[in-house]
């Protein structure tokens, strides 16, 4: 094994539940985020040669984003998507119930937007890493975050989107 492949097992051991994070947070569902993962890294293993070592996880996540709104694209032609009424009544006090509401907001969210919100908010990262990550402006990325947040807003209110954002990573 060389030196390049030994050092891409280590970085897939020690980096790969960051990236199954990202990757559900991206689709919505532990199989497929499961799949995208291995897309991912697989996709880039045939392309170590192009990527920098310190480039190599902003990489990885730029593919998983990639493939997940290429996969919600196919998705979309191939089904009908139906429209999703906010809920009557607000959410649930208990903080598994709110991640719960979140995701379900998440997941009609358009692909893009999410994958926005997931780097944005859950990864930590700044617009202008968002803005590599996902290969956009920066403008991009502020527009789509806004317009993501309000349609959070709109479907579970004001408080309870600050809140969970807020302690997503507790």
């Amino acid at each position: 094994m060389s030196d390049v492949e030994h050092d891409f097992g280590a970085f897939v051991a020690a980096r790969a539940t960051s990236l199954l994070r990202v990757a559900y947070l991206a689709c919505g569902d532990k199989t497929e985020a499961e799949d995208l993962l291995q897309t991912a890294l697989e996709r880039t293993y045939r392309n170590l040669h192009r990527v920098r070592p310190e480039s190599l996880e902003p990489y990885v996540r730029r593919v998983i984003v990639n493939a997940a709104i290429s996969r919600a694209r196919r998705r979309a032609i191939l089904s009908v998507i139906p429209m999703r009424n906010p809920p009557e009544t607000s959410a649930r006090a208990s903080d598994a119930d709110l991640r719960h509401v979140l995701m379900e907001a998440l997941r009609a969210l358009p692909p893009r937007q999410r994958a926005v919100i997931v780097l944005r908010y859950w990864e930590d990262l700044s617009e202008t890493q968002t803005a590599e990550v996902l290969g956009c402006a920066v403008g991009t990325v502020k527009s789509q975050a806004s317009k993501a947040m309000a349609k959070l807003r709109s479907a579970l209110g004001r408080e309870t989107v600050e809140g969970v954002i807020r302690n997503a990573h507790a």
